[in-house]
């Protein structure tokens, strides 16, 4: 209601007493004042009762628009907080199980977000035990963390009740593929890929994975760019392209796949040590040293970095510089507790054939004397035996026998 001052006062006062138009006014503006309070008040009721349900579908929302742009950080978080007070929403859990995976091949240090991803479904299982989404989103976190028995058996009982389950399907492929059954894992993953759902991305890259088990790089290297084309942001896809790149013996396109992910993420340090092998590979020494020489700097507790640049000096014949990287590289592995059986061996093997060219008899001994150590207390598959009476040239210094 809108009361115009300036005309009522000359009707009033042609009309009425003033005492009259007085009480005229007060009932008007009251009235005026009480719409505007039922309109306000109704307007916060409705926000009080949107209040839950809003923000929460707004993170939901944004944790999905996240993920289609790559930026998985911002996926995971904003699904975390969703969750919170949507913690039966299997869509979304689901996509937060995703984004972890994922985002664990970003970087070197990301592995641990496997088994993150393995404990949320796991949670969310033990709530909905036969809840078919939630089942299938803990086979595909199961096949990542490297146990694809179970895996393929909940993915095998999720598609005998749903068959176009397409991510039960794309974790029975990825599980298959890991234990070297190639053609089962092959279609699958073709099954998946031609099923229209959400998660052909995911299924596109299982597929490309079944090609490059199988040899077929050429068609591995055109799924793996489909599935691009989906998502052109999701840096664990151009690892993979350059991987099926490098097996195509196409070195320019692996380089393209690498710069790109640094493009997205300039601080990458799996990318860095993936160029330093690369132009490695290449014989472009310089090149190799520059890049794993920053890996180094921006990882200097990644004993992977170490060595790559330890066996660079030795290949390019400084075999002092070799000695030392490759001490590093071994120290950081028995201070970090990496069980003896993933240990890399040849930072201990390179590093006493560096000691052994260089004529330093104590570092050689000390080095070989650590090897037979280790391999007398697992059962390892590298060898490395010098004579009882020790190495050539050092036969003054005993080493284990």
């Amino acid at each position: 209601m809108r009361i115009q001052r300036d005309r009522s006062r000359l009707s009033f006062r042609k009309q009425y007493p003033r005492r009259r138009r007085s009480g005229c006014m007060s009932l008007a503006v009251v009235l005026g004042v009480l719409i505007n309070v039922i309109l306000l008040s109704w307007s916060w009721l409705g926000g009080r009762l949107n209040f839950a349900q809003s923000p929460t579908t707004d993170l939901a929302t944004a944790a999905q628009q996240a993920f289609e742009r790559g930026d998985l950080d911002s996926a995971v978080n904003l699904s975390q907080q969703a969750l919170v007070t949507q913690s039966e929403n299997t869509a979304l859990l689901t996509l937060l199980a995703r984004a972890l995976v994922y985002r664990s091949y970003t970087d070197y240090y990301r592995a641990g977000d496997r088994q993150s991803a393995l404990e949320l479904t796991s949670d969310a299982l033990s709530r909905s035990p036969n809840n078919l989404d939630i089942l299938a989103a803990h086979a595909f976190a199961l096949q990542a963390d490297e146990q694809p028995a179970i895996a393929a058996q909940i993915a095998e009982r999720v598609l005998q009740r749903d068959p176009s389950n397409v991510l039960a399907r794309t974790a029975m492929a990825l599980a298959y593929g890991s234990v070297g059954s190639f053609e089962i894992a092959m279609r699958e993953s073709l099954r998946a890929s031609q099923a229209e759902s959400d998660f052909q991305l995911d299924a596109l890259r299982a597929l490309a994975i079944s090609y490059s088990d199988l040899g077929d790089y050429q068609n591995a290297s055109s799924a793996v760019m489909r599935a691009i084309q989906l998502n052109n942001r999701l840096t664990p896809l151009y690892f993979e392209r350059a991987l099926y790149a490098m097996q195509r013996g196409d070195a320019d396109t692996a380089t393209t796949a690498y710069f790109q992910i640094l493009s997205y993420d300039p601080e990458n340090v799996k990318a860095r040590l993936r160029l330093c092998e690369l132009s490695s590979l290449m014989r472009e020494r310089d090149s190799a040293i520059d890049y794993c020489e920053q890996v180094t700097s921006l990882a200097p507790n990644w004993s992977d970095g170490w060595y790559q640049l330890g066996r660079e000096y030795f290949l390019q014949g400084d075999f002092a510089a070799a000695q030392s990287h490759l001490h590093r590289c071994a120290s950081l592995q028995v201070m970090q507790g990496v069980p003896v059986d993933a240990r890399r061996f040849e930072c201990w093997y390179l590093q006493g054939q560096a000691a052994e060219i260089l004529g330093d008899c104590e570092s050689l001994v000390a080095t070989y004397n650590e090897f037979r150590a280790m391999a007398a207390s697992e059962s390892v598959q590298q060898t490395w035996t010098y004579p009882p009476e020790g190495p050539p040239g050092c036969v003054t210094l005993t080493p284990i026998t």
